[in-house]
C-alpha cells in the first residue's frame, strides 16, 4: 500500500511557492538605494539654495554628493544581482519539484498533456523572472518610499503634502481595481498559450496522416483560429497594462503640476501661506521640487510591473494545481537504492486488487514466477496483463493483495531496491538524447565498441551499425528514428545483455510487427534468458506464448466492484 501523500503534498506546495519571493536582502537593499535620494536631493537644494542667495555653496556637498552617487550604485548592482541569481535558483527548484512530481506519477494512471506540462515547466515557468526581479522590490519601495517622502513634503509644506495624500491613494486602488481584470486576463492567456503548445505537438506528430488523408487545410485553419485566439488574448494583457501605466502617469503628473504651482507661487511672493512658518524657503522649495517626483517612482515602477505579476500569479496557481494532482504513484518515490536486487528469487504474488486511477480498480489473480522462468501472461484486451506488470514492478498501487520477492514485500521501502534488478520492455520504445553507443555503455560503461557490436549480433542487429549514418555515434532520437520497431525492441534487448536483470517484464514485446521481426524478437528474449534472467512478457502472440516455460490466464480477472 502507499501511504497517504496529499496533505504532506499540499504542505511542499505551499511552502515551495510561498518562499519564492524571500529575498529579504535584496529587498532591503533596493529600498535603503531609493532612501538615498532624498539626502541627495537635500544637498542639491543646499547649494542652489546657497547660489540663488548670493551665499557661497558648502564645499562638503558636492564629495557627499558623489559619495552617496557610488553607494547607491553599489546598492543597486548588489540588489540587481543577488534579484537574479535568487529568480534563476527558485524557477530551478521550481522546475525541478514539477519534474520529480511527474516523474514518479505512474504512467499507468490518468494520462496528462505532455505539451501543456513542458510548456509550464519550460516557458510559463521562466514568467516568474519577472515577478521576482522587478515587482518583488517594486512592491516593497512602494511600501516604504511615498510614506518617507509624504513626511519629509510634510516637513516643509503642509499643503504639497495635502496634494500628495489626495493623488497618491487613488493610484493603488485603480491599480487593485485592474489587478483582478489583469490577473484573468494573464490566466486565460496561459490557457491558450498551453493549448497552442498542445495543438502543435499534435499536429507535428501526425503531419503524415494529415498529408495523406488530404486534411492539412483544416490543420492550418485549426491553428490559425487558435493563433488568433492566443493573439486576442495577449492583447487583452497588453490593453490593461497600457491602461494601468496611462492613468497612474497622469495623476503623477497631475501631483508634481500641483506641487510645482504652489512651490512657485510661494517663491514669487503671491501666496505667503503653505510652509510652517508662513511663506515655504527656498531651500524648501526646492527640496519638495527635487523629492516630489520620487513620490509616485515606486508607483510608476510597480505599474510597469503589474502585469508581471498577474502572469506570476497564474503560473504559480497552474504550477500550485500540477504538484497536488491526485492519481496513481510509484512506489519508491522517496526512496534512493544504491545496492539492487542481484539474488535470484521467487516473485510471488497473492490476490490483487490494483488501483489503476481513482475508483478504477482491477481484479488480478495470484501467481508467481522462479529464478530463471519464462512466463507469458494471457488474455483478452482490458483484462490486466498490462496493470499486472506494472503493479509488479512498483509502478500502480496495490489496494489488496501482497507482492513479495523472496522474503521482501514491495513496498515504498523495498521498490526502489527491487527495480534496480528489474529489466522493462515496453511497446513503444524511447531513447535519450545520446548516441546509440552511450546509451548502450550506459548498461555497461566498460563496454568497448567491440563487445557492443557483438552484443547487437546477438540480437540479430549485426547490420545496424553500418546502415546508421554515424554507426554507433548516431542519434536515434526520442522514438528511435532511423530504425524500425522491432529493431527498437531488440535495441532495448540488446542493452539488457549488456547487464542482464533479475526479471524482465516485457509488454507486448511482438505487437504490431510482421512474422519476421516477430520472430527475431523472440529468439532475442530467448537469448536473454540464457543469462539467467526470469522473463514475464504480457503477450497475445501465439508463437512467443508457446516460446514460455508457462503461462497465466488472466481471461477471468476484470474490474472489481
Amino acid at each position: 500500500m502507499i501511504p497517504d501523500r496529499t496533505n504532506r503534498t499540499d504542505n511542499c506546495v505551499e511552502t515551495q511557492l510561498s518562499s519564492l519571493h524571500e529575498n529579504r536582502i535584496a529587498t532591503l537593499l533596493s529600498v535603503c538605494s531609493a532612501l538615498l535620494w532624498p539626502a541627495q536631493a537635500a544637498l542639491i537644494a543646499w547649494v542652489v539654495s546657497a547660489l540663488i542667495m548670493a551665499q557661497t555653496p558648502p564645499w562638503i556637498a558636492a564629495p557627499l554628493f558623489l559619495f552617496l552617487c557610488l553607494l547607491r550604485a553599489i546598492m543597486d548592482w548588489l540588489a540587481e544581482r543577488s534579484l537574479q541569481e535568487h529568480a534563476t535558483r527558485a524557477i530551478a527548484d521550481l522546475r525541478l519539484k514539477m519534474l520529480t512530481s511527474l516523474l514518479w506519477r505512474s504512467p499507468f494512471g490518468a494520462s496528462e498533456d505532455s505539451a501543456a506540462q513542458a510548456a509550464l515547466i519550460g516557458e510559463k515557468s521562466a514568467m516568474l523572472r519577472p515577478w521576482l526581479e522587478r515587482f518583488v522590490p517594486a512592491m516593497a519601495r512602494a511600501r516604504v518610499i511615498p510614506i518617507v517622502i509624504l513626511l519629509l513634503v510634510l516637513s516643509q509644506s503642509w499643503t504639497a503634502a495635502l496634494a500628495l495624500a489626495v493623488t497618491g491613494p487613488l493610484i493603488p486602488v485603480f491599480m487593485m481595481l485592474i489587478g483582478y481584470a489583469a490577473q484573468a486576463a494573464s490566466r486565460d492567456h496561459l490557457v491558450e498559450a498551453g493549448a497552442l503548445n498542445s495543438v502543435l505537438a499534435d499536429r507535428i506528430a501526425a503531419l503524415a496522416d494529415f498529408r495523406l488523408l488530404g486534411a492539412t487545410h483544416l490543420a492550418e485553419a485549426d491553428l490559425v483560429a487558435r493563433s488568433t485566439g492566443l493573439r486576442v488574448r495577449v492583447m487583452k494583457v497588453l490593453r490593461l497594462a497600457f491602461l494601468s501605466s496611462t492613468v497612474l502617469e497622469l495623476m503623477a503628473s497631475l501631483g508634481v503640476a500641483m506641487v510645482a504651482v504652489q512651490m512657485g507661487t510661494s517663491l514669487l511672493g503671491l501666496v505667503s501661506w503653505g510652509g510652517w512658518g508662513g511663506q515655504i524657503s527656498v531651500f524648501g522649495a526646492i527640496f519638495v521640487l527635487l523629492i516630489v517626483p520620487e513620490f509616485y517612482q515606486p508607483m510608476r515602477d510597480l505599474a510597469s510591473a503589474w502585469h508581471d505579476r498577474a502572469a506570476a500569479l497564474a503560473v504559480l496557481d497552474e504550477a500550485r494545481r500540477s504538484l497536488a494532482q491526485d492519481g496513481p504513484r510509484i512506489l519508491g518515490a522517496e526512496q534512493i537504492s544504491a545496492v539492487s536486487a542481484r539474488t535470484p528469487m521467487p516473485l510471488v504474488w497473492t490476490d490483487l486488487v490494483i488501483s489503476s486511477a481513482p475508483g478504477a480498480l482491477i481484479r488480478l489473480p495470484a501467481g508467481q514466477i522462479m529464478p530463471g522462468a519464462s512466463i507469458a501472461v494471457t488474455g483478452p484486451s482490458g483484462s490486466g496483463k498490462s496493470t499486472l506488470l506494472a503493479a509488479l514492478a512498483g509502478l500502480l498501487p496495490v489496494a489488496e493483495g501482497m507482492i513479495t520477492y523472496g522474503d521482501t514485500q514491495l513496498n515504498a521501502a523495498s521498490a526502489a531496491w527491487l527495480r534496480q534488478g528489474l529489466g522493462w520492455l515496453p511497446q513503444q520504445p524511447r531513447f535519450p538524447a545520446m548516441s546509440l553507443g552511450a546509451w548502450l555503455r550506459s548498461a555497461d560503461p566498460d563496454a568497448h565498441d567491440e563487445h557492443l557490436k557483438a552484443t547487437l549480433r546477438k540480437v540479430q542487429l549485426g547490420d545496424l551499425v553500418r546502415i546508421l549514418p554515424q554507426g554507433l555515434a548516431t542519434r536515434l532520437g526520442e522514438a528511435g528514428g532511423g530504425v524500425s520497431g522491432g529493431e527498437a525492441r531488440r535495441l532495448l534487448i540488446a542493452r539488457a545483455l549488456l547487464a542482464p536483470p533479475i526479471l524482465l517484464f516485457a509488454d507486448e514485446p511482438t505487437a504490431d510487427l510482421d512474422h519476421e521481426a516477430a520472430q527475431a524478437i523472440t529468439r532475442a528474449l530467448l537469448a536473454l534468458r540464457t543469462t539467467g534472467t526470469a522473463l514475464l512478457i504480457a503477450t497475445h502472440d501465439r508463437r512467443l506464448i508457446a516460446a514460455m516455460d508457462h503461462g497465466i490466464d488472466l481471461g477471468g480477472a476484470g474490474r472489481a466492484a
